[in-house]
């Protein structure tokens, strides 16, 4: 036979809510599983607080138990109903709950559902030097962040949430519902607490029960070397508030490379296009072409070097991310071609070109050459 649920919760028949509240917060210190671990009776004197103050906290529920007693759910008050009023109280002749949790994980459905706080998304802006040895950037962020008065908890200090009298401080509840000549149990979510297996009695008032607040930071995000446009930083933790009893959400910053004026990056590769005069070219020279790290390498060009080529300097690229060496620069000749040649830049080319059998056009005149004939000096 069942226990009375006002002798469960020792207090009088004619107690109010008060008193019945008070009761309840005693016991459920008491024998909650968290405090009493490995103890079945302590866990199943625990349900039988909850169902007796589920019943007597809702005025409702009440009432008919006061007029019924345990009866009350026969007759088809609660969930609990079709199973007693069949016979069926306790025990699932049909195996479907069985079946459930093996689909849906067993005891592990019975795990509170614990809220997770949104990602939050930043860019950043690095240059190409930044890149060769590593920086850091400071951010502004605006987020939600456990409320320090409450301490995230999102209770009134010195009232902290107690364990859901619905679910029992499990998150989700079984409902059982008649099907044909058996009985069918799901398991969802608890409607009262939404699945976090605790209830606030008296909200906080600087967070007004949320358990977060909207507060700007600024945080140091490290941008490592070798780091590719595009690239996304993750900072665990850092993202938005869960509420109360949930996880933070994470901060991704997103790392955008500004191009360079001189260099163009190949993967850990650096490329440097420099034209250089065709005498270079056919005759070879030795020059100096500037560096990421700021001076000049000494490179020599051969006599004879086709336009496309490549001269290759050994470690004064990139690093890798990962710290598996640095790549190369890469000077890639070219041909640079005068826009405007002078007179004798013009008398000496076309020689050279009578001298190799290349025929070519007649030069324009120059503009001021022009202008002094018309002037006729």
């Amino acid at each position: 036979m069942a226990a009375d649920y006002y002798e469960v919760l020792g207090v009088p028949r004619d107690a109010d809510a008060e008193t019945i509240k008070k009761a309840y917060r005693r016991l459920a210190r008491r024998y909650h599983p968290d405090a009493n671990p490995g103890d079945p009776t302590a866990e199943a004197r625990f349900k039988e607080i909850n169902e007796a103050y589920e019943v007597l906290s809702d005025p409702e529920k009440r009432a008919r138990y006061d007029r019924f007693g345990h009866a009350a759910e026969a007759a088809g008050f609660g969930g609990q109903a079709a199973e007693d009023a069949f016979g069926f109280a306790g025990r699932d002749p049909f195996g479907f709950a069985d079946i459930f949790d093996a689909f849906f994980g067993g005891a592990e459905a019975h795990a509170p559902r614990r809220a997770r706080g949104r990602d939050l998304t930043f860019e950043v802006e690095v240059e190409l030097e930044e890149v060769l040895r590593g920086t850091r950037r400071t951010i502004r962020v605006e987020r939600r962040e456990p409320c320090e008065t409450c301490g995230g908890s999102g209770a009134e200090p010195g009232r902290p949430p107690v364990a859901c009298p619905t679910c029992g401080g499990r998150g989700r509840v079984r409902m059982t519902r008649q099907v044909g000549f058996g009985t069918f149990t799901t398991v969802q979510p608890c409607p009262r607490c939404r699945g976090s297996g605790r209830i606030v009695e008296e909200p906080c008032r600087a967070c007004q029960g949320r358990g977060d607040v909207r507060r700007t930071r600024e945080i140091e995000v490290r941008v490592p070397a070798g780091v590719e446009d595009g690239v996304r930083l993750r900072l665990a933790g850092q993202g938005e508030s869960g509420g109360p009893g949930g996880q933070p959400g994470d901060l991704f910053v997103v790392v955008r490379v500004r191009p360079h004026r001189i260099f163009r990056r190949e993967g850990r590769d650096l490329v440097l296009e420099l034209a250089l005069g065709y005498p270079q070219l056919v005759l070879g020279a030795e020059l100096g072409v500037p560096t990421l790290e700021g001076g000049e390498e000494r490179v020599r060009v051969a006599a004879g070097t086709p336009v496309g080529h490549e001269i290759r300097l050994r470690g004064r690229g990139l690093p890798d991310l990962r710290g598996r060496g640095r790549g190369d620069l890469v000077v890639r000749l070219g041909l640079e071609v005068p826009r405007d040649p002078s007179s004798e830049e013009v008398r000496l080319l076309r020689e050279l070109a009578e001298l190799r059998g290349q025929p070519v056009l007649a030069p324009a005149r120059r503009f001021f050459d022009r202008m002094r004939d018309a002037l006729g000096s």
